[in-house]
């Protein structure tokens, strides 16, 4: 058997469009938005592995999820134990845990995804806060009016810069300011000291060639796109000139603002050993989609998925105490803080199932629900 064996493949722009059809049925991928899961899939890889490959082996970290698109795999334990897995009725990412606890052979030739788990982890808890608050938007009648360019900031460039947990702060941030067609907004070799949303009109950018001295065209921009921000991530002088094409309205985010955002909140957080000894036990609440928590969840818990915490978060009450978890912490962490904003008695289960070593606590049995607040047997 040969170790890794076969082709890594970068995609192209149809292979890409079958893995976002095929993503609707992966999970966690199928919960996530078709913007995020393009992003995602820009870092992400396929491979072509032949009949006796191992596509991972016992012991290795790899940080990956590997999911299984076609062919047959068969996962080798310690123990002896072998699982036959075939591509059309798999799911869920190949044994997950980390260290891998066993050895995945290929049975026939065979075709795997592999994404890197932070990255997954961190598109999907962006993903589904951008749902989250777009049910919050979608509540206060005030806001009609600018629904839909809230729903394009929470689906463009600039929300992959900032940690999850702050997409929230975005909006209270930016200022208006009115434009007009030719208006140069940015200009090449200046240093940055904010950065922009298109919220109406359009703009075209150029950047100078050195080398033959001429003015080139890079693309046209328009409602949603947020530029100049990588100047400020990077506290870099500017790239490109940025003219606007059409009169409009921009968003200006300043440059201290911008910092503050891409600084990790402070949530309230509490240890798993500390768990156990705190005088009242709180509530566990599971953040992670329906089908994730279906895979394996603590065995007293319910399952609020963060993307739907706006709609059911009338189930909790106040006065009581929660525990949010996830995988890596970083969903339960968004949770916490967002309802904690609004009065609940929330914490998040620092470093999530992952983190402190916890799969091996988790249950496949059926699992809880909330009313009044409290958990009730959900057989």
């Amino acid at each position: 058997m040969g170790l890794l064996q076969g082709a890594v493949m970068h995609h192209s722009e149809q292979e890409e469009d079958d893995l976002l059809n095929a993503s609707g049925a992966l999970v966690p991928l199928k919960a996530m938005k078709r913007n995020f899961l393009e992003d995602l899939f820009l870092r992400a890889e396929t491979q072509t592995v032949f009949a006796q490959d191992i596509i991972f082996d016992i012991d290795s970290y790899d940080n990956q999820h590997v999911y299984l698109l076609f062919g047959e795999v068969e996962l080798h334990y310690r123990s002896g134990h072998k699982e036959h897995i075939q591509a059309a009725l798999n799911q869920l990412p190949l044994a997950q845990e980390q260290p891998r606890q066993c050895r995945a052979v290929a049975l026939t030739d065979a075709t795997v995804l592999r994404i890197d788990s932070d990255q997954l982890d961190r598109t999907l808890s962006w993903s589904q806060i951008a749902q989250y608050l777009m049910s919050e938007v979608s509540l206060q009648r005030d806001l009609d009016e600018d629904l839909d360019w809230m729903h394009t900031v929470l689906n463009s460039n600039l929300f992959y810069k900032v940690p999850p947990v702050n997409v929230e702060q975005i909006f209270s941030r930016l200022t208006p300011m009115v434009v007009h067609s030719g208006e140069v907004i940015l200009r090449q070799g200046e240093i940055g000291d904010c950065c922009y949303f298109i919220k109406d009109g359009s703009a075209t950018v150029t950047h100078y060639n050195e080398a033959n001295k001429s003015i080139e065209k890079v693309a046209d921009i328009a409602a949603g796109r947020c530029f100049g921000e990588d100047s400020l991530v990077y506290e870099q002088a500017r790239n490109a000139t940025i003219t606007m094409s059409s009169d409009g309205v921009l968003m200006r985010l300043e440059k201290t603002d911008f910092l503050l955002l891409l600084k990790e909140a402070v949530v309230d957080e509490v240890s798993d050993k500390d768990l156990v000894n705190m005088a009242e036990q709180p509530i566990l609440v599971d953040v992670r989609t329906e089908e994730e928590y279906s895979a394996g969840h603590f065995a007293l818990s319910a399952n609020i998925p963060l993307n739907l915490l706006s709609i059911k978060k009338r189930l909790l009450l106040p006065e009581k105490a929660y525990v949010f978890y996830c995988n890596s912490g970083r969903r339960s962490r968004a949770a916490a803080y967002l309802l904690g904003k609004q009065g609940y008695n929330v914490l998040a289960l620092k470093g999530g199932i992952d983190g402190d070593s916890l799969s091996n606590q988790l249950v496949t049995e059926p699992g809880y629900i909330i009313r009044d607040g409290e958990l009730i047997s959900g057989q």
